[in-house]
């Protein structure tokens, strides 16, 4: 089976129904059947961590996050404590999905951005339940779209519906993934689990605010690539157009171009990782070429074996 034979292709954002409304429901179906069981009990998230309600102390542990010290019991027994905290009974999850140009790239099975509405429709999945609210934060470049956060199936269709449809930017319009994080960051929300989703191949300029939204919620990062974005074919004389700037260009590709450019790719993806990393949160990515459900399955096991081995 290809591996991502079960993705229905969205058509860049130009579904209309009920043919968009046939594909999210298949998403649907491909989403429940393959990661029903994954994750036990209502109240796990994607990122299996702690809640926002302050439970008891403990003695720290190296891994454990030093912004969890309680400074009270670590003075008054004089080893380090932290405070285990309490997971939420109600858990809100913010999506900002970057739709721009980029996305609507790719050259295997799927486009990265059918790989982006795949990931948001299993994020809901694996936080629903229990009156769990989902909220989403839709940007092109030009324009940004607020779908607010609700509960229900209903709802979440309607979410994924949001990002499926955003048209992409205009000519000449980059995307604005900082523009979709500040959006997120302001208005403050309540403390939750915020999801951001691109290609992450523009300009790091999102990094401050990112920060600042780790600091405030649980932060996941979902990187979809195509491989194209990280190697050049041996195809020699090419015509390459920038989807976003609208700049094309003549070249040749030869060993040491593609040597060049993946060495380029590989360093600036590295980058991508280490700044989110530095902003509190993990970076899941997703391939066009590979299984996403499997690579999504691999990551929940890996977050909660580090987890259990107190790797924070």
């Amino acid at each position: 089976m290809a591996a991502n034979s079960e993705l229905p292709s969205l058509g860049a954002g130009l579904l209309q129904d009920p043919q968009l409304t046939a594909a999210l429901k298949s998403l649907e179906l491909t989403v429940r059947r393959k990661l029903d069981g994954v994750l036990q009990g209502e109240h796990l998230g994607l990122i299996p961590g702690p809640g926002s309600e302050p439970g008891e102390a403990r003695a720290y542990q190296p891994g454990d996050d030093i912004r969890r010290m309680e400074w009270s019991v670590t003075a008054r027994t004089t080893q380090p404590h932290v405070r285990q905290m309490i997971a939420d009974r109600e858990l809100e999850t913010w999506l900002v999905v970057d739709v721009s140009a980029s996305l609507d790239f790719g050259t295997v099975a799927c486009t990265k951005r059918d790989l982006a509405v795949a990931a948001a429709a299993a994020i809901v999945h694996l936080t629903t339940g229990g009156g769990n609210r989902h909220g989403a934060i839709v940007v092109s470049g030009d324009t940004l779209v607020r779908v607010p956060a609700r509960a229900g199936r209903a709802h979440a269709q309607n979410l994924l519906k949001a990002i499926a449809t955003t048209g992409r930017s205009g000519p000449g319009v980059r995307g604005d993934l900082k523009g979709g994080i500040e959006a997120l960051r302001r208005p403050q929300r309540r403390r939750g689990l915020a999801v951001v989703i691109s290609d992450f191949l523009g300009p790091i300029d999102w990094e401050r605010s990112l920060r600042a939204i780790g600091a405030h919620h649980e932060l996941l990062a979902v990187e979809v690539l195509d491989p194209r974005d990280l190697e050049l074919p041996d195809v020699g004389e090419v015509t390459l157009a920038d989807a976003e700037s609208g700049e094309v260009r003549d070249i040749v590709i030869t060993d040491r171009v593609r040597r060049d450019f993946a060495a380029a790719a590989a360093a600036h993806q590295s980058t991508v990782h280490r700044t989110i990393r530095g902003c509190g949160g993990p970076t899941m990515t997703l391939r066009t070429d590979r299984d996403w459900i499997a690579d999504t399955v691999k990551f929940i096991a890996q977050r909660r074996r580090g987890l259990a081995a107190g790797v924070g």
